[in-house]
């Protein structure tokens, strides 16, 4: 799933910098730290052609939706599917639920996400966690119309404006979303989240706690686990 790196004859009197290939790794390492036990969380940057990895039952959702939407979906399912080969379940087809969220195998759970540039997966087999979300960002600042969507009272007075303006609390409770939603059924709003980065959790309106876990660059990501 890593790009390597090339250069051209004009190049061959230059240092090489293998920038994609060091920012991929140290995307690789950040992201291995946001994971808790028994969570596995892989990455790909969308390439042309991942639209193609959709199956069947895959695709038959998205086979009005542009190609980049389809490249978007196949690429976070192509992260998947090499994760849960590692759980015993190989070639697993990941359609939409009812919800739109995955379906995914019996006794696992799972999460997908995606920007424009790089698709994210985060599986386990269910147990002790009931339900997994992950998010992803770029790392630059919020329209600053939605920076009083996004913020509760609370985390406006809590956080300064590096914090609020940033993608994490959006990033953090997209995360949440998808998380809640299969144990809750309930369909939440940014107002119904607060978050707390110094203890690490997301207090739902529901009643539910999710931990999570998190990092700012070089982007931003959000894994919940409920």
């Amino acid at each position: 799933m890593h790009v390597l790196a090339t250069r051209s004859k004009d190049d061959l009197n230059r240092p090489v910098i293998k920038m994609r290939n060091d920012a991929d790794a140290t995307f690789a390492a950040a992201l291995a730290a946001l994971s808790p036990s028994g969570v596995l969380i892989g990455f790909r940057r969308i390439a042309k052609g991942d639209e193609d990895a959709l199956l069947a039952d895959e695709a038959v959702p998205l086979a009005s939706s542009v190609v980049k939407v389809r490249r978007q979906s196949g690429a976070a399912r192509i992260v998947a599917r090499k994760l849960l080969a590692s759980l015993g379940a190989p070639g697993a087809a990941l359609p939409r639920s009812g919800s739109g969220a995955p379906a995914w195998p019996p006794g696992i759970i799972g999460s997908l996400a995606h920007d424009d540039e790089m698709a994210v997966a985060a599986v386990m087999r269910s147990g002790l966690i009931r339900s997994l979300g992950i998010d992803i960002e770029p790392a630059i600042a919020l329209p600053a119309e939605i920076v009083q969507i996004v913020t509760t009272p609370g985390e406006r007075a809590t956080y300064g404006n590096s914090i609020l303006e940033s993608r994490l609390l959006f990033c953090i409770k997209e995360a949440v979303f998808k998380a809640s939603h299969p144990v809750s059924g309930v369909l939440l709003d940014f107002h119904h989240i607060e978050v707390s980065l110094e203890t690490r959790s997301a207090r739902v309106c529901t009643g539910h706690v999710a931990r999570i876990s998190f990092m700012s660059a070089p982007r931003v990501v959000a894994l919940a686990c409920l």
